[in-house]
């Protein structure tokens, strides 16, 4: 006979029953670890330590790998403070591609579940070998681009502009983990302006960007179709990957043709560039638009229409499973065809030569629908606790709520309420589409009656 220590001993705990909330409590843990560090006396130059709000808003938005900032990098924090930042982007985005990729082949069934409930451990676990799959998959993809970005970046660094072998190396890698993990974190003032010219920085680290922001399980197809197409030939990507492929590339291409169109004569920005350095700047503003928060050109100096198209570009994001924030782009693709299925009268939305289930149009209207309205009412509170101008305050929410990390320069003048209030919006805006998505996917269930059905009048 059981005893009673034993049966709550095999029921799962209220924090373990979900994988999603525990991927929401460790990163709430690790947040509050990094803030801790960050207002330690040592993490400053000044020795004098950070109060807590600004170490609060750092760690959340390194380990949300968004790149806002209340202070400068590189002058406010001592080394020490720079590696723990440094340390808490990689913990973060190496933990969004895991845990993010483990939901992700959970939800498609791809992953099988396995539960094993004992003594020692009331949380449902996968399988020891689906994990390490998953994990090393991620750490090499991590390794390699990161050390193949630190290197060039490093080598431009020495011998490009003089720098120390130690500072160059310092330089490099630390740009290339920033970039990779989509942070935006840079070590001078004015981001990487200073390279806005030169292809030798900001494309490797556009590249990385792309990498990072794509998602983990689209660069392991790509590689293992990469070695399939070597021995039988045939190319055969997933509808996620097409998807995630085509549109990135589409929003990258409209991304750059409207940033040159829009500030190809702006005297602050793209105007006195030549006309490479134009379109090589606005292929970077738009990688960067979507994903991170590097920036080699004044954000401040914007036109309204250039804020505009950008708080839409942040918006939409990157890929699922990866270091991109927004509401990512495979749910954009999934409305526009619901959207021109409708316009057809087609009776079901398809994408691609497939079509889609019922079911993954509700969850991107639902992710998609969630996300406006947060942008919405936290732009409202926001312009009550401050005096900024509409554009610039839904410029710096949608850039929180994305975790892109660009701004127009308002962010160290929002008071600490507003302030807080952008603290949340990075770690909903991170973690929150990805969490929903599994929630609701995971708690599908088939209902045994049907109700009658009726039509309101729509439009």
């Amino acid at each position: 006979m059981r005893t009673r220590g034993a049966r709550m001993r095999s029921q799962p705990s209220l924090l373990t029953a979900h994988p999603a909330r525990s991927v929401v409590v460790a990163f709430a843990l690790v947040v509050l670890v990094g803030a801790v560090l960050l207002a330690l006396p040592i993490a400053t130059e000044e020795r004098a330590g950070a109060g807590f709000v600004t170490a609060l808003f750092t760690s959340t938005s390194a380990v949300c790998v968004t790149g806002l900032a209340v202070v400068d990098t590189g002058t406010y924090w001592s080394g020490f403070g720079e590696g723990v930042i440094l340390a808490l982007i990689q913990v973060g985005g190496f933990g969004i591609m895991t845990m993010a990729s483990l939901l992700a082949l959970l939800v498609s069934g791809r992953l099988r579940l396995r539960m094993q409930l004992t003594a020692q451990a009331e949380t449902k676990s996968l399988g020891i070998g689906d994990v390490r799959r998953v994990l090393l998959g991620v750490a090499g993809t991590t390794l390699i681009v990161e050390l193949a970005t630190g290197t060039v970046l490093a080598l431009r660094f020495r011998y490009g502009y003089g720098e120390s072998v130690g500072s160059a190396v310092y330089l490099g890698y630390f740009h290339a983990v920033s970039a990779f993990n989509n942070a935006g974190f840079g070590l001078h003032a004015d981001s990487i302006t200073r390279y806005a010219q030169d292809a030798w920085v900001t494309l490797p680290i556009a590249g990385a960007v792309i990498l990072g922001g794509i998602g983990f399980p689209v660069v392991l197809e790509l590689l293992r179709h990469r070695h399939r197409r070597r021995t039988t030939g045939r190319r055969n990507w997933t509808l996620h990957t097409r998807l995630t492929l085509i549109t990135s590339a589409v929003l990258l291409a409209a991304g750059t043709v409207l940033t040159c169109l829009l500030e190809w004569t702006n005297a602050d920005t793209l105007g006195p560039l030549t006309t490479a350095d134009k379109v090589l700047n606005g292929f970077f503003y738009s990688v960067m638009s979507r994903t991170a928060g590097f920036n080699a050109i004044d954000i401040g100096a914007l036109h309204a229409s250039t804020l505009l198209m950008t708080c839409v570009l942040m918006f939409i994001g990157g890929g699922s499973a990866g270091t991109a924030g927004g509401i990512k782009v495979t749910t954009f693709a999934v409305l526009a065809a619901a959207i021109l299925a409708e316009v057809r009268g087609e009776p079901t939305s398809s994408m691609l030569g497939r079509r889609l289930a019922p079911h993954v149009l509700r969850q991107a209207l639902t992710v998609a629908l969630l996300g406006i309205g947060l942008v919405i009412s936290s732009t409202l509170a926001l312009l009550t606790l401050t005096e900024e101008s509409l554009e610039a305050v839904l410029f710096e929410v949608v850039s929180a709520f994305g975790t892109v990390g660009l701004s127009t320069g308002i962010t160290a003048d929002v008071p600490t309420a507003g302030q807080l209030l952008l603290v949340g919006l990075m770690f909903v805006g991170r973690l929150g589409p990805i969490t929903l998505v599994s929630a609701l996917a995971l708690r599908e269930r088939t209902r045994r009656y049907e109700l009658p059905e009726e039509r309101p009048v729509i439009g």
